[in-house]
């Protein structure tokens, strides 16, 4: 008699496992760059620093696009981030749904409102 123990593996979970992982560290990769590149133009710039200054630095169209390009990189950084607590710790269907919900319509907002102030400059 043979017994195969390999044969009832019951598999859970959405697997999103190695793309997450690597989603993460390369729109964490993009923030970080933005960030040196922000510190770099504030740290090289004379002068005291009011609203003046910071619209100089976001009025280039260069500038934008890296802001726009981290904006989007934050929000599925927060999304991948948010939607695994709400797998791991929210055990009832419906309300991680609604939770999960909720967290991309805030993103929307989120992205929708940043993407306003930065090119008001």
């Amino acid at each position: 008699m043979s017994v195969n123990y390999g044969s009832k593996r019951v598999v859970v979970g959405a697997h999103y496992g190695l793309r997450d992982w690597l989603s993460q560290r390369i729109t964490g990769a993009l923030m970080a760059l933005f960030t040196i590149a922000l510190l770099a133009q504030v740290l090289f710039t004379r002068g005291p620093i009011g609203y003046d200054t910071w619209a100089g630095i976001f009025a280039s169209q260069w500038m934008k696009v890296l802001t726009f390009t981290t904006i989007a990189s934050l929000l599925y950084h927060v999304w991948v981030g948010m939607r695994d607590v709400w797998m791991d710790y929210v055990p009832p269907v419906g309300i991680r749904l609604v939770l999960q919900v909720f967290t991309i319509v805030w993103l929307v907002a989120c992205a929708g409102w940043a993407i306003q102030v930065l090119w008001r400059i």
